[in-house]
Protein backbone atom coordinates (compact mmCIF):
# COMPACT_ATOMS: atom_id res chain seq x y z
CA UNK A 1 0.00 0.00 0.00
CA UNK A 2 1.44 3.36 -1.05
CA UNK A 3 -1.08 5.45 0.91
CA UNK A 4 -3.91 4.65 3.30
CA UNK A 5 -5.73 7.03 5.65
CA UNK A 6 -8.68 4.73 6.32
CA UNK A 7 -10.95 6.38 3.73
CA UNK A 8 -8.65 6.77 0.72
CA UNK A 9 -5.99 4.27 -0.30
CA UNK A 10 -3.51 4.01 -3.17
CA UNK A 11 -1.81 0.79 -4.17
CA UNK A 12 0.38 -0.01 -7.17
CA UNK A 13 -2.54 -0.18 -9.60
CA UNK A 14 -5.52 1.80 -8.31
CA UNK A 15 -7.09 4.37 -6.04
CA UNK A 16 -9.57 2.92 -3.55
CA UNK A 17 -12.33 5.13 -2.16
CA UNK A 18 -13.75 3.47 0.93
CA UNK A 19 -17.35 4.10 2.02
CA UNK A 20 -18.16 5.29 -1.49
CA UNK A 21 -21.28 3.15 -1.70
CA UNK A 22 -23.47 2.19 1.27
CA UNK A 23 -22.24 -1.37 0.69
CA UNK A 24 -18.55 -0.73 0.13
CA UNK A 25 -15.62 0.78 -1.70
CA UNK A 26 -14.98 1.98 -5.24
CA UNK A 27 -11.72 0.89 -6.87
CA UNK A 28 -10.53 3.12 -9.72
CA UNK A 29 -7.57 1.89 -11.77
CA UNK A 30 -5.14 4.77 -12.39
CA UNK A 31 -5.48 4.25 -16.16
CA UNK A 32 -9.23 5.02 -15.87
CA UNK A 33 -8.63 8.51 -14.43
CA UNK A 34 -9.08 11.08 -17.20
CA UNK A 35 -8.13 14.06 -15.04
CA UNK A 36 -7.88 15.35 -11.48
CA UNK A 37 -8.93 18.83 -10.38
CA UNK A 38 -7.74 20.21 -7.06
CA UNK A 39 -9.98 22.80 -5.39
CA UNK A 40 -10.18 24.63 -2.10
CA UNK A 41 -13.40 23.62 -0.33
CA UNK A 42 -15.84 26.19 0.95
CA UNK A 43 -19.19 25.80 2.69
CA UNK A 44 -21.04 25.99 -0.65
CA UNK A 45 -18.58 23.68 -2.44
CA UNK A 46 -18.74 20.55 -0.31
CA UNK A 47 -17.06 21.34 2.99
CA UNK A 48 -20.15 20.24 4.94
CA UNK A 49 -21.11 17.41 2.57
CA UNK A 50 -20.46 14.34 4.74
CA UNK A 51 -21.62 11.77 2.16
CA UNK A 52 -23.54 11.60 -1.11
CA UNK A 53 -24.39 14.26 -3.66
CA UNK A 54 -26.14 17.59 -3.62
CA UNK A 55 -26.20 18.02 -7.42
CA UNK A 56 -26.23 14.42 -8.76
CA UNK A 57 -22.90 15.13 -10.52
CA UNK A 58 -20.35 15.21 -7.68
CA UNK A 59 -20.26 12.17 -5.37
CA UNK A 60 -18.64 12.37 -1.95
CA UNK A 61 -17.64 9.23 -0.02
CA UNK A 62 -18.51 9.07 3.66
CA UNK A 63 -16.01 11.28 5.54
CA UNK A 64 -17.24 12.68 8.88
CA UNK A 65 -14.00 14.70 9.22
CA UNK A 66 -14.53 16.58 5.91
CA UNK A 67 -15.69 19.86 7.57
CA UNK A 68 -12.18 20.21 9.03
CA UNK A 69 -10.47 19.78 5.65
CA UNK A 70 -9.72 22.41 3.01
CA UNK A 71 -8.82 20.53 -0.19
CA UNK A 72 -10.88 18.30 -2.48
CA UNK A 73 -9.58 16.27 -5.40
CA UNK A 74 -12.28 15.88 -8.07
CA UNK A 75 -11.76 12.85 -10.30
CA UNK A 76 -12.99 12.65 -13.88
CA UNK A 77 -13.28 8.96 -14.66
CA UNK A 78 -15.06 9.40 -17.98
CA UNK A 79 -18.64 9.28 -16.72
CA UNK A 80 -21.28 11.75 -15.64
CA UNK A 81 -20.53 11.36 -11.92
CA UNK A 82 -17.30 12.88 -10.57
CA UNK A 83 -15.93 11.18 -7.43
CA UNK A 84 -14.80 13.85 -4.93
CA UNK A 85 -12.20 12.79 -2.38
CA UNK A 86 -10.77 14.56 0.65
CA UNK A 87 -7.72 12.57 1.71
CA UNK A 88 -5.99 13.46 4.97
CA UNK A 89 -2.85 14.24 2.93
CA UNK A 90 -4.06 15.59 -0.44
CA UNK A 91 -0.57 16.55 -1.67
CA UNK A 92 0.66 12.99 -1.16
CA UNK A 93 -2.35 11.50 -2.98
CA UNK A 94 -2.04 14.04 -5.82
CA UNK A 95 1.65 13.17 -6.15
CA UNK A 96 0.86 9.43 -6.29
CA UNK A 97 -1.84 10.00 -8.90
CA UNK A 98 0.59 12.08 -11.00
CA UNK A 99 3.28 9.39 -10.68
CA UNK A 100 0.78 6.87 -12.03
CA UNK A 101 -0.19 9.06 -15.00
CA UNK A 102 -3.36 10.85 -13.90
CA UNK A 103 -3.43 14.18 -15.82
CA UNK A 104 -3.75 17.39 -13.82
CA UNK A 105 -2.98 15.78 -10.49
CA UNK A 106 0.13 17.72 -9.59
CA UNK A 107 0.15 18.73 -5.90
CA UNK A 108 0.59 22.35 -6.98
CA UNK A 109 -2.23 22.34 -9.55
CA UNK A 110 -4.84 24.84 -8.41
CA UNK A 111 -7.59 23.33 -10.55
CA UNK A 112 -9.07 26.75 -11.24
Amino acid sequence: MLYDDGRIACDDEALVIRRYYPWGAKRIPYRAIVSVTRRQMEVVSGKWRIWGSGDLRHWWNLDPSRPGKDVVLILDVGGRVLPCITPDHPDQVARLLAEHGAPGSSPTDSGV
